[in-house]
């Protein structure tokens, strides 16, 4: 008898009953016959319970596989800076378009069809972030809105109102209103008499206004109420906050100078043939003046869903944080005043990018083999640009040595998706806003006809959702027939 079927017998031995298992089998074929087919029929089911069996141990293994897994794509996973970076995109969304949190938090901002809530938690979370960067502008603003939103009945598992005034009140102090910070630490005893930090607070904060009532107030740095004599507080922006950044952002909600009438009339729409170039003669596209001085050109039409697809794929796996020319150093180097990701593409890797290249060329009539290559910039929520000149400064003699092509002198931007809200492109030394339209392009050339004069222009970059450009850079070099200089400099 083999070694298998001496283990099946055995088994039988086990499983079967005992008047069946001790019959002699040896007297009778027939009982023969049926123990063969019992065999058969025990060593299926043996093979349907070590297939159950297997398949509760790849159930057991799968959550190890998970884990591994997830530790294998954890480095793809968001980090602390992202959570940051994302705070301060709403920070930033906040201030330029003149949002208040109870706005921003309710998700009615404008142009937004689908509203997404923040949680109090949420608005607690913005407020720390503001608050490690010593923002305590934005930590009093975010910690009030999560406060409102507890005192109106929303339910947290992860905060509560203790946490929110501890940081609310020291915030507030910080600004300078002593009775206000007075108030919330005392609100705060009230509900945590044992609150260590609070009683310190508060016995530091009547401290101060001992010492502050044997003082003459300073009137001319306060404003002082002649009923009470107590000082008036208000919020205050951050220390960084720029004094110029105003003019931008108002052009930014699209409250900048407006053209005057006779100067709007100078303004037309038409049809381009750039310049009688043989592949528009019959077939000219549409153009649109934007701004006078400097010149500033939209035109419409000129690329396809499908070529901005094509740019789109070729830009994706090479996106990385935009980077800047150091005045310094001369190098590129990463800036917190330009928050996008972007790539270069060449003209000759695909015929798409040598047709933009040569589109554009055609249609401004500058050469543009000197110019740099096909830029694609991806600005998220809240991606900026902030005011800064394309072209290199006196005080920048080296910022484009290394291409050896000469200064910058236009910048040809086309727009690749479309914005609720938002976007805007603007100009502020001029006063000018233009606006976002997907496959629109818009063309802003020197203040002056000459080539040899700077491209003088400031952007701001400011974007609500999600936003594509792509954008060429036009040099000096290659354009002295195109675009001769003429024998004065203001021509």
């Amino acid at each position: 008898m083999g070694l298998t079927k001496s283990w099946c017998l055995l088994v039988l031995g086990i499983l079967l009953p005992s008047s069946y298992a001790y019959t002699d089998f040896f007297t009778s074929i027939g009982h023969m016959t049926d123990l063969i087919n019992t065999e058969k029929d025990l060593v299926t089911s043996l093979k349907d319970y070590i297939k159950a069996e297997e398949s509760k141990l790849e159930q057991i293994k799968k959550p190890h596989r998970f884990i591994s897994n997830m530790t294998i794509q954890r480095q793809y996973f968001p980090n602390d800076e992202d959570q940051t970076g994302a705070a301060k995109a709403l920070l930033r969304l906040q201030d330029t378009y003149n949002l208040d949190t109870d706005t921003l938090s309710r998700g009615n901002l404008p142009g937004v069809k689908h509203k997404t809530f923040l949680t109090a938690e949420d608005c607690f979370e913005l407020g720390k972030i503001a608050y490690t960067e010593a923002d305590y502008y934005h930590t009093e603003l975010w910690m009030e809105q999560a406060l409102k939103q507890l005192d109106d009945g929303e339910v947290s598992s992860s905060i509560d109102k203790v946490s929110v005034l501890d940081y609310l009140s020291y915030a507030v102090y910080q600004q300078g209103d002593l009775d206000k910070a007075m108030m919330l630490t005392k609100r705060l005893l009230e509900l945590e008499p044992e609150h260590q930090r609070a009683n310190g607070n508060l016995k530091y904060f009547e401290y101060i206004m001992s010492k502050e009532k044997e003082k003459e107030v300073n009137k001319s740095i306060a404003e002082t109420d002649e009923k009470t004599g107590k000082e008036t507080k208000s919020q205050k922006r951050p220390k960084d906050y720029l004094p110029e950044r105003q003019k931008y952002e108002m052009l930014c909600r699209g409250e900048g100078l407006k053209m005057t009438p006779r100067r709007q009339k100078k303004l037309f729409c038409r049809y381009s043939d750039g310049n009688r170039n043989p592949r528009y003669i019959l077939g000219p596209v549409k153009q649109e003046d934007e701004w006078d001085r400097p010149r500033i050109v939209r035109f419409l039409e000129i690329i396809s869903d499908e070529e901005i697809e094509t740019v789109k794929e070729l830009a994706k796996p090479r996106l990385s944080r935009a980077t800047v020319h150091d005045p310094q150093t001369g190098k590129l180097t990463t800036a917190h005043y330009r928050v996008s990701k972007s790539a270069w593409l060449s003209g000759y890797e695909h015929p798409v990018v040598a047709r933009i290249n040569t589109r554009i060329q055609d249609l401004t009539g500058l050469d543009v083999s000197t110019a740099e290559e096909l830029q694609v910039a991806n600005y998220g929520v809240g991606g900026q640009y902030e005011p800064h000149f394309d072209f290199g400064r006196k005080d920048e003699p080296d910022a484009f040595k290394e291409l050896g092509t000469g200064n910058r002198i236009a910048t040809w931007l086309f727009y690749m998706s479309d914005v609720s809200a938002g976007g805007a492109t603007v100009f502020p030394e001029v006063g000018a806003s233009v606006w976002p339209r997907k496959v629109g392009k818009m063309c802003a050339h020197s203040l002056f006809v000459s080539i040899c004069v700077s491209f003088n222009v400031q952007m701001w970059l400011f974007f609500l959702f999600l936003f594509i450009v792509s954008n060429k850079w036009i040099h000096e070099r290659g354009q002295e027939f195109r675009r001769p200089c003429s024998l004065s400099e203001l021509d």
